[in-house]
């Protein structure tokens, strides 16, 4: 009945993706367009431009305007608050906030923030200069405001404002050497001056300051403006005194032009739209220009979607398989797979269950971003699961469990079962299910004029379909099948760029700009360090493993308790490797960029940076192939969510409340699984809608905030005899309001929420269970110490 429902809409939505005309080639993805704005007449001999509010505003010696609403000719603005500021000779905005420099004798003084009200240009003081700068130029980023130039003792200075705090302005580091700066710009956390001489220097808070690549062009002025999540976009004019667009990547210090060249060389410019508005002298006056990315969407060939349709139709398969030798079946058979599952194939699932379409997409684009210090989590996690082989998984395993959490009832009381399954379900749910549903959405979107919601729509669909017929067994035959063909597209895509660049071009790319870099001593709790990730395995793992459904429901799959600590085994051995081979796929992709900057679109996410390669580089046929491996690493964790979910839904809280026999729970399990997968579009389609910098930032954030309280509950449970369920409650309960206090206001980097999280349940759950007394009922079997004894725990 489930298949009959869902399989007509699914088919329609696929026959609409399919009608996609062939692959045009591999041409550069964003080309620009240029548009003539209205005139203004009788120009001053000092123009600048800014914009407020996504509105242009030209100063034009007394004058200024603004253009009108609907781009057809310019407003004239009144001047309020500009006596006594002397001249104002440089401007600078991100296309709403904007700022203006006053000087005297060429020496800046004075900045004043604009704001337009009742049809005038207002001018509001900021703080005074710590001191006077020559050359000045000024950068808006979010919140901040950056000013750089040269001391009366002809010094480098660079200085920063916060609008939101409205204080001093604070000195930071200026860069090396000296030197006049042309134009200052602020991206992706850094600050990037270019100098008069087109020298290119970049500052980042945990490298300090860079050389970068020498400017192609002379740069105008000012003309500096940051677009996408890491991309600076420039006017620079030739020899020939033609101008033309260039952008510049923040991540590998390369530039590339953009569109033909204009004629003539610019007074001023400002953001506007997804490029930059120029204003040119004339002999009548003012023209203006508007020079525009434009970005050039690709279509996948034939070959390419009947390779992926080939690959969703045979995951269908399986389920319908399983499905009709499960029909009939016990509870057991639908969420453990009768305990029939070998330890390599558990194995295998829970790798496919734990990488997802994160590990695709948002790990290679984190190594792309910055380097290899994040694979320390990995190596840390290798320790953490030989732990959990040996001592964690027997203890579940031989009390036959269905749903984890009813361990955490017979330790301790059916409350603080009910609490932690229901936070564990709204992580996954809440945290994990839509961005592993939207990541390949967003790729397909980026490499095809594909709609992204009807991508998300057909992957969740057909997940939901196998899912929801073939229970277990289909989830961890299809990981098996998924690993494969993921772990092999991304493979290709190693072994394409290699081949396109050479080895030793790659590597000492690598090299130069320490992208293999894996180990940080830093003491900073705000980066990603070595001993936050030692911290780490022992929260992330050892801690919380057995409260994750998705991975403990394979280790319970198992026929016994040695095949059930063999499953963890198989998962470390292939864990290691795979995160090798992500991390270097972001390696490769930066030294590819960094040869063909031009190939990549300023405007796309970090994350889209692998999906945008698959679209724009790879032929057809092996396109499609690693596109179906992208699938397959998000349908695998997603099944996998799905399934467990259900579980705990028919197990926790249905089993719980009714008293239904095994058919009616099967039932109730695969509707459970519709519903949830339902849920899982809808936030996906929601995140579609969001400018998101890391998705992989963001996981780790909400598992810190949602998963780890109740992690405490299992440590307190497996390791002490004292803790009670009074106490644990209290426990979560705490830990959860202070880690949302630390992620309100920022105090610690995200890796450190779900060590806080679990530290705090256990350290206030124990001392809480102090007030109460002990637990009265016998804990034979559920604790560490008690390893030989068998007890068994109905679901």
């Amino acid at each position: 009945m489930i298949a009959r429902l869902l399989s007509w809409p699914l088919a329609v939505l696929l026959i609409l993706a399919c009608a996609a005309p062939a692959m045009a080639g591999t041409e550069s993805p964003v080309s620009s367009k240029v548009t003539a704005l209205p005139a203004l007449p009788a120009a001053g001999t000092r123009v600048l431009l800014a914009g407020v509010d996504g509105r242009p505003i030209v100063i034009d010696g007394q004058r200024a305007f603004r253009l009108a609403a609907d781009k057809r000719g310019w407003e004239p603005l009144g001047a309020h608050g500009f006596a006594g500021l002397g001249a104002i000779n440089t401007a600078a905005s991100d296309g709403n906030r904007a700022v203006l420099v006053a000087d005297r004798n060429g020496i800046a003084e004075r900045i004043v923030r604009l704001a337009v009200a009742n049809d005038g240009l207002v001018a509001h003081p900021l703080p005074a200069l710590p001191l006077p700068l020559r050359a000045a130029q000024t950068a808006v980023a979010g919140d901040s405001l950056w000013v750089a130039g040269l001391a009366p003792d002809g010094a480098a200075r660079l200085f920063r404002h916060s609008f939101s705090t409205s204080g001093r302005w604070t000195a930071q580091p200026a860069w090396p050497g000296g030197g006049s700066p042309a134009a200052l710009g602020a991206q992706n956390k850094g600050v990037f001056v270019t100098l008069a001489d087109g020298a290119q220097w970049r500052w980042f808070p945990d490298k300090g300051w860079r050389a970068g690549a020498k400017a192609p062009a002379t740069i105008v002025p000012g003309s500096a403006r940051a677009i996408g999540q890491a991309y600076l976009l420039y006017l620079g004019s030739g020899a020939d005194g033609a101008t033309r667009l260039y952008s510049y990547s923040a991540i590998t210090d390369a530039w590339a032009a953009l569109g033909q060249p204009q004629t003539g060389t610019p007074q001023a410019a400002v953001a506007y739209g997804d490029g930059l508005l120029a204003a040119h002298a004339c002999s009548n006056g003012l023209t203006f220009s508007a020079t525009e990315l434009v970005s050039e969407r690709q279509s996948l060939a034939l070959l390419d979607w009947l390779i992926i349709g080939v690959y969703m139709f045979g995951m269908l398969a399986v389920g319908f398989y399983f499905y009709r030798g499960a029909k009939n079946g016990s509870s057991s058979e639908f969420f453990l797979g009768s305990r029939a599952i070998p330890a390599w194939a558990a194995g295998i699932s829970m790798f496919a269950g734990s990488i997802s379409s994160i590990s695709y997409l948002a790990i290679p684009a984190k190594a792309y971003e910055t380097n290899w210090q994040y694979i320390m989590s990995k190596m840390s996690t290798i320790a953490g699961l030989i732990f959990v082989a040996i001592w964690i998984v027997p203890l579940f395993r031989r009390l036959n469990l269905v749903s984890v959490f009813n361990y955490l009832e017979t330790r301790f009381h059916p409350s603080i079962r009910l609490l932690s399954s229901a936070l564990w379900m709204l992580m996954q749910i809440g945290g994990r299910m839509g961005i592993v549903l939207f990541l390949p959405a967003m790729a397909i979107g980026t490499i095809t004029d594909t709609n992204i919601v009807a991508c998300i729509v057909i992957v969740g669909i057909f997940t939901i379909i196998y899912t929801a017929l073939g229970g277990m067994k289909a989830v961890v035959w299809t990981d098996v099948f998924q690993v494969m063909v993921l772990t092999g597209g991304a493979c290709f895509a190693i072994g394409f760029i290699v081949w396109r660049l050479g080895l030793m071009p790659v590597v000492d790319t690598a090299r130069a700009f320490e992208k293999t870099d894996m180990v940080n001593l830093s003491f900073d709790i705000t980066q990603p360090t070595l001993w936050g990730f030692v911290i780490l395995v022992l929260f992330d793992v050892v801690l919380t493993f057995p409260k994750d459904q998705v991975l403990m429901q394979r280790v319970l799959a198992t026929p016994s308790e040695k095949e059930a600590s063999r499953s963890v085994w198989v998962f470390a051995v292939v864990l290691l490797p795979s995160a090798f081979m992500f991390y270097i796929i972001g390696t490769v992709l930066f030294a590819y960029y960094r040869e063909n900057p031009a190939q990549l679109n300023p405007m796309l996410p970090i994350d889209a940076v692998f999906p945008a390669f698959i679209g724009t580089e790879l032929p057809a046929g092996v396109t499609g192939l690693i596109i179906a491996g992208l699938f397959a690493a998000a349908m695998g964790t997603l099944s996998g969510i799905i399934n467990s979910v259900a579980t705990l839904l028919s197990v926790d809280f249905y089993g719980k409340f009714r008293n239904p026999t095994q058919e009616q729970t099967v039932r109730f399990a695969e509707w459970m699984s519709v519903v949830v997968g339902l849920i899982g579009i809808a936030i996906a389609i929601v995140l579609s809608r969001m400018d998101i910098h890391s998705l992989l930032d963001l996981t780790i954030e909400l598992f810190g905030l949602l998963g780890g309280s109740c992690a405490g509950a299992y440590t307190l449970g497996m390791f002490t005899r004292r803790a009670n369920w009074q106490g644990v409650a209290i426990g979560i309960v705490a830990a959860s309001l202070l880690t949302l206090v630390v992620w309100i206001f920022g105090l610690i980097h995200p890796y450190w929420y779900l060590a806080l999280a679990i530290m705090a349940s256990i350290v206030i759950g124990y001392l809480a269970s102090l007030l109460f007394p002990p637990p009265s009922h016998s804990l034979e079997g559920l604790t560490i110490y008690d390893k030989g004894r068998k007890k068994a725990v109905t679901a």
